[in-house]
């Protein structure tokens, strides 16, 4: 059974030393209390483990010096030359420069690219199908992972590179992202000194996804510069998505008793477009009667009726750039540990300004 003080499992088999050059699969699953299967999963990253079970077989690995077999095969065949991309979906606008950067990086290195979708609230259930089986190194999209199945890969010594995600303390692992809290903070203080704006509403992205975060941030820090009191009322999930935004503005639109507004900021350009598509279905005048604002500038902003004001966030150079530290990994080098690009702001009619420029 399992030791609660000495965190190791206690049973009538002998236990093995350190470094015994014997040990085997069965053995860690045995020490640990838990069937090769698991362990097998836990190696392979082909299905979730519990947080217990991983750190209870992480423990018992390091306690035996155990080597996985499985990784010994993986490096006597040598390499794959193939990179896994790891996404939330790839069905908005945002993700064609994305993949853009990448693949152009890997084509480049002459590697092929394997593209897989997860989603986060499905992920607990997920049977992942990329991994140390079939990749040499893997890209990380956002909160495609959790910070438990970061580093379960990491400790297998698989390469890995997140894209618009930080790493949790103590675990080294590169990332890319862009500047959210400041060009957020401008474009929200744009509406207010600009366009005399004093409702906001803020159309939320996906929970815990740090880009959703730093934006709200950026939003309430605006808020508070020209003391406005920040209303929980004018806050919609739109989680980057069209159909999620759209329905959520028409829900509060259709409430009679719901608070005044003057703008919305969408949170990405894709929400926004769901905005656009409510605001209109009420006879609403964008920016006349309300302005909008969005995120990203993705190839469609400029071509909304009106154009969307949004951030120019430089998708593709962080697909490339995030790209470019893997491949340093693989080749046995340090990249920098972290790469954040900078962002501007792209004024258009929608905010209510009659000429376009960059901020």
């Amino acid at each position: 059974m399992w030791n609660n003080v000495t965190g190791y499992v206690v049973t009538g088999y002998v236990a093995m030393t350190k470094r015994s050059s014997s040990v085997t699969i069965r053995d860690v699953a045995r020490q640990a209390g838990v069937s090769v299967a698991t362990v097998s999963r836990y190696l392979n990253q082909n299905a979730p483990v519990s947080e217990k079970l991983s750190e209870r077989i992480r423990k018992v690995m390091e306690h035996l010096d155990y080597v996985p077999h499985a990784t010994a095969r993986q490096l006597a065949k040598g390499k794959k030359h193939t990179i896994g991309l790891l996404l939330t979906n790839m069905h908005n606008d945002f993700f064609a420069p994305l993949l853009a950067g990448v693949e152009g990086v890997v084509n480049d290195h002459g590697y092929n690219l394997l593209v897989a979708t997860c989603r986060p609230a499905l992920r607990n259930d997920y049977q992942f199908p990329v991994g140390r089986h079939n990749t040499d190194g893997l890209l990380v999209f956002a909160d495609c992972l959790n910070d438990q199945q970061i580093a379960q890969f990491h400790d297998r010594q698989l390469p890995l590179v997140l894209i618009h995600k930080t790493p949790a303390n103590g675990l080294n692992v590169p990332f890319v992202t862009v500047e959210n809290k400041a060009a957020s903070y401008k474009l929200v203080d744009h509406l207010i000194s600009v366009h005399g704006c004093r409702r906001i509403i803020l159309m939320r992205g996906p929970e815990q996804q740090e880009d959703s975060h730093w934006r709200e941030v950026g939003y309430k820090d605006a808020l508070a510069a020209h003391g406005i009191a920040f209303d929980e009322a004018l806050i919609l999930q739109g989680s980057f998505e069209r159909e999620i935004a759209y329905n959520a503005m028409k829900s509060f639109l259709e409430d009679p008793q719901h608070p005044e507004f003057d703008a919305v900021f969408a949170g990405d350009d894709d929400a926004a477009v769901g905005v656009f598509d409510a605001l209109k279905e009420a006879r609403l005048r964008i920016p006349e009667d309300v302005s909008v604002v969005g995120f990203d500038d993705s190839r469609m902003a400029p071509f909304l009726t009106p154009p969307l004001t949004t951030v120019r966030a430089p998708t593709e150079e962080v697909g490339r750039s995030a790209a470019q530290k893997l491949f340093c990994l693989l080749e046995g080098k340090t990249p920098e540990p972290a790469t954040l690009h900078p962002t501007e702001m792209i004024i258009r009619r929608s905010c209510g300004c009659n000429s376009q420029a960059g901020l």
